[in-house]
C-alpha cells in the first residue's frame, strides 16, 4: 500500500518550491552589477543595429527603394 500524503502540506511544499525557483530567476535577472547590465544592453543594441543594417527593405519604405 502507498504512503499517506497530506494534500495541504503537499500543496504548500509545491508552492514553496515554485516560489524559490522564481526567486532564483529574479536573482539571476536583477542581481547583476551596473557594468553587466550596461554590457548586455550594448550587446543587444549592437545586434539590433546589425540586423537593421542588413534588412532588404528599410522600415517605413513600402516600395523598398
Amino acid at each position: 500500500m502507498g504512503e499517506v500524503v497530506n494534500l495541504r502540506q503537499a500543496r504548500k511544499q509545491k508552492a514553496r518550491i515554485e516560489k524559490e525557483r522564481l526567486a532564483g530567476e529574479n536573482r539571476a535577472l536583477h542581481g547583476r552589477s551596473k557594468a553587466e547590465r550596461e554590457r548586455d544592453r550594448l550587446s543587444s543594441d549592437r545586434a539590433e543595429k546589425f540586423m537593421d543594417g542588413h534588412r532588404r527593405e528599410k522600415l517605413g519604405d513600402p516600395d523598398g527603394r
